[in-house]
């Protein structure tokens, strides 16, 4: 060791510059080996979390500039869905709406001669409730019945309407007008469940 040491200080001075160069390049490369590799993983791993951070940040940015846009959106599904609600009458309403209906008939000139609902048709989350209905009266007050309904605010439809019968009523014919009246209610909880159920037993037997 005492030999080594008493060549390096006998070397000549731009030797030993040299030297001292080379000795301060292998601990700079030592140090990156050690130090800096050894964090290069972490570092990736930090430089990865803040690029996905900057994302979500910019995407809740995006949300927060679109709040209004997604305010009024929301205010119009709102708006539709109160539509839909007024136009389906739930259970306990639908008696009412039918009588109305007929009521409205006989307030129009109409003599009712048929009233008469037929079992309910089941959907997801409505049902179907038809009316086989004949009236009997002027073609003018048959007309003007059937405007009426149309215009009301729960939906009805008037389907397969069909005029026949005609008498002599003054200066004007009667006429028998029959026709398929299908009105529209909400299913309840325990009624929408119930068909899901059905459904779903439907098609686990198609699928044997």
């Amino acid at each position: 060791m005492n030999d080594l040491l008493d060549r390096i200080l006998n070397l000549p001075k731009h030797q030993k510059i040299g030297l001292l160069a080379a000795v301060i390049l292998l601990l700079v490369v030592f140090d990156y080996l050690l130090v800096y590799s050894s964090y290069s993983y972490q570092i990736a791993n930090l430089e990865e979390s803040v690029v996905g951070a900057q994302r979500e940040r910019d995407k809740k940015r995006a949300i927060i500039a679109d709040k209004p846009k997604l305010l009024e959106q929301l205010q119009l599904a709102d708006g539709r869905f109160k539509e839909a609600v007024a136009q389906l009458p739930d259970r306990k309403e639908i008696a009412a709406l039918l009588t109305n209906i007929s009521n409205r008939a006989r307030e129009g000139g109409l003599e009712v001669l048929l009233f008469r609902p037929r079992p309910e048709i089941m959907q997801e989350f409505y049902a179907e409730v038809p009316v086989d209905m004949v009236v009997r009266g002027k073609f003018h007050d048959a007309v003007g019945f059937f405007d009426e309904v149309g215009r009301l605010t729960r939906l009805v439809n008037l389907n397969n309407i069909e005029m026949k019968n005609p008498k002599p009523a003054g200066e004007r014919m009667n006429l028998d007008t029959s026709t398929l009246m299908t009105a529209f209610r909400f299913l309840d909880d325990a009624e929408r469940a119930k068909v899901a159920a059905e459904k779903a037993a439907k098609e686990k037997a198609a699928k044997k």
